[in-house]
């Protein structure tokens, strides 16, 4: 027995085409309905299964469309399957696809499309980098079609019919639908695929199912698309031509904008508050899905003392995280009082006794639960602290170096390359490191998930409470609670150190109009974007 899980949107999207984003009244728009963006990198491969960098990203979701969308706030909303039930045990996964949906040569878009595509993604012969994101999912079978041990033909994902996509799921997994906004999940048109082979992504052959085509691409200068006539809503898509232009120097791609060559860049470090008195009113300061931290090595190999809560929570109590990004960053980040970024949808950061404490008090309950440990001015704590060589980790570590030595915590920096403190956190080789994660998908789980002992948890921090409390969330409808009280586990435990959430301060044209500043994935559709007159 299936039961419907049907919001009123997805009912509505059924029957009536989705509707972009309109202009306000009183709005006139722009003659020329163009939108120019900075992409930091060239965009090595518009494969959806195969691109593994944010440029690629972008683009790619302009060219190609998923099962499901998500609006300006990051909820989802219907893509190519205009609606979708679910069993009662939440492991089967029926999607109804809308039979306007084209591919842009004029070839409808079917279930088997889906089908190939993440048959495509599991299969080792194609060497996807994402592959693993199938196993997130917990899409059935798909770990052992991924090392080999079945074929891509037995991975749980099968065509009903032409317009009816099944997926079966091995458990259930409540962020589920979050992850089919993710380019990886995009369908591909396999009959394109075989005719060119590796090079069917390029201007002229590929063909998406996307809002825009792809008309030129100039690697490591700019890709320009176009409005796709045959996209199943193109009545409601009012932007006509997109470009990113590639510029690898942030300062260039300033001057750029200021020149009225870029709509939108991102603005370079410690340049906010001089570019936003320059240029008042085109400042945005958006959340973007990432927390910084400082990792504590909590194994055999790390020091014995930070095996002791007290010394951690010691740590943790003596930074003073307002100083960090008012003195510091000062770029609209914000002080973590989660490992979850605040933005992620549906988070509810448990309450914590310190959030209230001044930086004296936080100061006092260091000293006293070092003192408890054993440690102080006659028996001084001593630490190393591994960063990544770049100028931002540098202040970071500088002030962090300062903030415990107020408390009589002796701690020495170590700079290392990126691969090689990548290479540290993976064997173990750390006291203390800087450690950054951005979410995969809008769910609270994909942070949390880094500290269970099957994540990428190289503080080695076991908790069994944590790991009931995290398997509680996968089998819950609503996982908010559990997800709550994993973080309250983490504030107590303090496996790491969050300093900061991210955030973006961009420089965007008033003209244009659609982008999202909510959203903390940071994604955009330019099929929601116009340009109005100036």
């Amino acid at each position: 027995m299936m039961r419907s899980l049907l919001a009123s949107v997805l009912l509505i999207g059924a029957g009536l085409p989705a509707l972009a984003v309109q202009p306000a009244p009183g709005e006139v728009l722009a003659k020329e309905q163009s939108y120019r963006f900075w992409l930091p990198d060239a965009v090595k491969s518009l494969d959806p299964q195969k691109n593994v960098d944010a440029e690629g990203a972008e683009v790619i979701r302009q060219l190609f469309e998923g099962l499901m969308d998500e609006d300006a706030s990051g909820a989802m909303q219907p893509g190519v399957a205009s609606s979708y039930e679910v069993s009662d045990d939440r492991l089967s996964y029926v999607f109804q696809l809308r039979p306007d949906a084209k591919w842009s040569n004029g070839d409808p878009v079917t279930a088997n499309d889906f089908v190939y595509a993440w048959r495509r993604l599991a299969d080792p012969d194609t060497a996807s980098e994402n592959a693993w994101r199938l196993e997130l999912m917990h899409v059935q079978n798909a770990a052992e079609v991924l090392t080999g041990k079945k074929k891509p033909a037995e991975l749980g994902v099968k065509a009903l019919d032409a317009h009816r996509l099944q997926v079966v799921l091995s458990q259930p997994a409540p962020y589920f639908l979050k992850t089919l906004a993710h380019p990886a999940t995009y369908p591909v048109h396999r009959k394109s695929i075989e005719a060119a082979g590796e090079g069917w992504t390029a201007a002229g052959k590929l063909v998406g199912n996307g809002a825009y085509v792809l008309r030129a691409h100039d690697l490591g200068v700019s890709i320009s698309l176009e409005k796709n006539p045959k996209y199943r809503d193109a009545a409601h898509v009012l932007m006509q031509k997109v470009t990113g232009v590639t510029i690898a120097d942030p300062a260039q791609a300033l001057r750029r904008y200021r020149e009225g060559g870029l709509d939108r860049v991102q603005i370079p470090a410690g340049d906010v508050a001089a570019v936003r008195a320059e240029l008042p009113g085109q400042t945005v300061i958006s959340p973007y899905a990432c927390t910084y931290s400082y990792l504590v090595n909590l194994s055999d190999t790390g020091p014995a003392a930070l095996r002791d809560t007290r010394v951690r929570q010691a740590l943790a109590y003596a930074i003073q995280p307002d100083v960090v990004v008012d003195r510091i960053l000062q770029g609209g980040q914000k002080p973590a009082a989660s490992w979850t970024h605040w933005a992620i949808a549906g988070f509810q950061p448990p309450v914590s006794e310190q959030a209230g404490w001044t930086d004296g008090q936080r100061q006092q309950k260091a000293r006293a639960l070092l003192e408890a440990a054993g440690f102080g001015p006659k028996h001084p704590l001593k630490l190393v602290l591994s960063v990544n060589a770049s100028e931002d980790d540098r202040k970071l570590a500088a002030a962090a170096v300062e903030f415990w030595k107020s408390v009589s915590v002796q701690v020495s920096t170590s700079e290392l390359p990126w691969k090689q403190l990548s290479e540290r956190l993976q064997s173990g080789e750390f006291q203390l490191a800087r450690y950054a994660w951005c979410a995969d998908y809008d769910d609270a789980s994909s942070f949390l998930n880094v500290l269970r002992a099957s994540g990428p948890n190289y503080g080695k921090y076991a908790s069994a409470d944590y790991e009931r409390l995290l398997t509680e969330a996968e089998q819950a409808a609503d996982p908010a609670r559990a997800y709550t009280a994993a973080e309250a586990l983490l504030a107590r435990d303090m496996p790491l150190i969050p300093l900061y959430h991210y955030a973006k301060a961009e420089l965007i044209r008033p003209e244009i109009r659609g982008l999202p500043n909510s959203h903390a994935m940071g994604e955009w559709w330019a099929k929601d974007l116009y340009r109005v007159a100036p």
